[in-house]
């Protein structure tokens, strides 16, 4: 198996060596077809160089390499090494699928698309905040807009081989890459349990980016690397021999302290390398709760522990689930060993759990759906080993997660988080209202499209606009597609209720008057009552009226809220015409008032000691109905607001 990493990077990598190297992982019909990859790309290659100054074909095979240390299946390795033909060959999509087959035409597909995005390019200047949702933005969209997830390890393999050639390019690109890898390919790393590539993806990284802080640590680490491996050495095999005479079944293991995390950590607590504790370090794997604290007790029998330096995280769990006993002891020769104890399903969970462990390190807000997600791409990586039919690998590596949004590109290389089925009407609406309302046409990756075209993930979506415009009405019918997102349709929607506004209030002053009028009230405060409807301004109260969006009934309850006792003294003061039908005039309190003049209503007939309710009546005062009279209980809406409530008198 070839090595995941090379001592040095710049070595010529012979195809028919490499071939040679990797013939003992693979089958022989699998050989032969990575052959096959070699011969198509090795001629295309010729004469073409990475920004690292690195042969393109060395890079691919370097890339490959990197894979075939990590155990991954011959399509990827293929699609590794293929990864630049598309920009060498217009039929690439054709050729391929023919001689290699339709998956790893689709990874080579996939490589394609995530290297036409702009990585980043707004991130430095943003603020803090900005910036850190602009790259979870882009971790996601990296996530989301391949179908295979092994697209996404494929880039961070040959993000890796970059690095390690990193110093071939100028000093503006390395910053630039570094600055990319620590923000977004190194924690896609992180979540995806890649380890190795985390841990040097961080490292060169830092090299880059703080160069003098790197020299120092590195000069650090490096002066001691042999004794301290010698004394790893010598720690392990003495913790599994007193963990065995504990009748404790353990596995032991060095932990490797990197030095990003090391100027992590110095940052972190602002502290100098020699007051580390943990850059001696290593980790005790055990059977159960009870094994833990055994081995504990172990451990701090056979050193002297550091108090300060220990915590409890099985007792009291961290905010994220993390469960592990942490500790730190003077070991012989007086130097500290920092030592993690934990049961194998801890670990396990360490890995792979809910809000595991990478939230805690990245400092990021809790996404329990986008947990999930990651949590079961995690366990197709460890699975993959056990799944014998490559058929039942492709099924499980099928990314089918990330449906519910789509994320697209700004031409400044911003990353637009948008519904599904969002259109280039959403995406004007979410950059800016005023750019929605003068959109007038879309390209997406520079081609014109309608209005209503569906985007998908990583594309990149231009506006065309006019100066002065204006929303069409077709934009919030559903049936015409041109809005997915309820912010833009109640953007568009809002623009439509302000036209117009002044003719809105004349037709609402008109209305509102005419409701007073009928209610018998000559004068009342009508900023009081637009106010109890939850308008500021009284005129925007009256161009609500005027579009129909409020309805009588709603105004006359603000009036009678307002003014409780008005509804009685409209009909205090009603006109009555002379009449025939039966009244009574003191037997029945209406609203709480008595002595009001009031008819029975001829369709029920109401009778003491009926349930009775009034109704005022144009011109006719109060009738008194049943209260389950039909004509009270089809009352309309608008008119529920004449309803009154009665009672015999005594």
């Amino acid at each position: 198996m070839v090595s995941l990493h090379t001592k040095n990077s710049q070595e010529f990598i012979n195809p028919e060596s490499w071939l040679t190297n990797i013939a003992t992982s693979f089958p022989p019909a699998e050989v032969e077809v990575l052959r096959a990859t070699c011969e198509l790309a090795e001629p295309l290659y010729q004469g073409h160089v990475e920004a690292t100054g690195t042969p393109l074909m060395q890079h691919a095979l370097g890339t490959a390499s990197i894979l075939v240390g990590m155990n991954m299946d011959y399509e990827t390795i293929a699609a590794a090494i293929l990864y630049a033909v598309p920009e060498h060959i217009e039929d690439w999509a054709e050729k391929i699928e023919q001689t290699f087959g339709a998956n790893v035409k689709m990874l080579v597909d996939g490589m394609s698309r995530m290297g036409r995005i702009s990585l980043l390019s707004e991130v430095g200047t943003q603020d803090k905040n900005a910036a850190a949702q602009q790259i979870e933005s882009l971790r996601k969209m990296l996530l989301a807009m391949v179908d295979d997830i092994r697209v996404v390890l494929i880039k961070l393999a040959e993000r890796t081989q970059t690095l390690r050639n990193l110093s071939g390019a100028s000093a503006a690109q390395q910053k630039l890459i570094a600055q990319q890898t620590r923000s977004l390919f190194a924690p896609l790393a992180n979540r995806l349990g890649v380890w190795q590539l985390k841990w040097e993806l961080e490292d060169l990284s830092v090299r880059y980016l703080e160069p003098e802080l790197y020299k120092k640590i590195a000069k650090l680490l490096d002066e001691r690397r042999v004794d301290r491996e010698r004394y790893i050495t010598e720690v392990v095999a003495k913790l599994k021999q007193s963990l065995h005479q504990a009748g404790i079944s353990a596995e032991v293991t060095g932990r490797a302290k990197h030095i990003y995390s090391i100027i992590n950590k110095m940052k972190r607590k602002h502290l100098d390398f020699s007051e580390l504790y943990d850059v001696r370090a290593v980790r005790i794997l055990v059977d159960d709760v009870q094994s833990c604290y055994t081995a504990l007790g172990i451990v701090q029998s056979l050193w002297t522990p550091i108090s300060s330096e220990f915590d409890d995280y099985i007792a009291h769990p961290k905010s994220n689930n993390y469960r592990s006993l942490h500790t730190a002891v003077i070991g012989s020769q007086g130097l500290a060993l920092e030592v993690q104890i934990r049961t194998y399903e801890m670990h396990q969970h360490s890995e792979l759990g809910v809000a595991a462990h990478w939230r805690y390190k990245e400092g990021a807000k809790s996404d329990a759906k986008f947990d999930e997600k990651i949590i079961w791409l995690r366990q197709i990586l460890e699975w993959k080993e056990e799944l014998a039919d490559k058929g039942d690998l492709q099924e499980q590596f099928k990314n089918e997660l990330f449906h519910d949004q789509v994320y697209v590109l700004t031409p400044q290389g911003k990353v637009i988080a948008l519904p599904k089925g969002a259109t280039p009407v959403d995406f004007a609406y979410i950059l800016h209202t005023d750019l929605g309302h003068r959109t007038r046409g879309a390209k997406v990756n520079g081609n014109i499209v309608p209005l209503n075209y569906k985007l998908q993930n990583g594309q990149r979506v231009e506006i065309l606009t006019i100066k002065q415009g204006a929303p069409s009405r077709d934009w919030i019918a559903p049936s015409l597609g041109f809005l997915q997102s309820p912010r833009a349709r109640a953007k568009v929607r809002a623009w439509f209720k302000n036209q117009n506004f002044d003719e809105s209030v004349a037709q609402g002053r008109v209305q509102f008057d005419k409701e007073l009028q009928r209610l018998g009230i000559t004068s009342i405060n009508q900023e009081k009552i637009a106010q109890r409807l939850h308008f500021n301004k009284l005129e925007d109260f009256l161009a609500a009226i005027g579009r129909n969006e409020i309805t009588s009934r709603r105004i006359a309850v603000a009036i009678q809220a307002e003014l409780p006792t008005k509804i009685i003294e409209i009909a205090k003061q009603t006109i009555f015409r002379p009449t025939t039908e039966r009244t009574v005039k003191a037997d029945i309190t209406v609203g709480g008032v008595n002595n009001l003049m009031t008819r029975i209503a001829k369709c029920c007939n109401p009778v003491s000691p009926d349930d009775i309710v009034g109704y005022v009546t144009r011109d006719r005062g109060i009738t008194i109905h049943r209260q389950d009279c039909a004509f009270m209980l089809r009352l309309l809406e608008d008119r529920l607001d004449r309803k009154l409530t009665a009672q015999w008198g005594e």
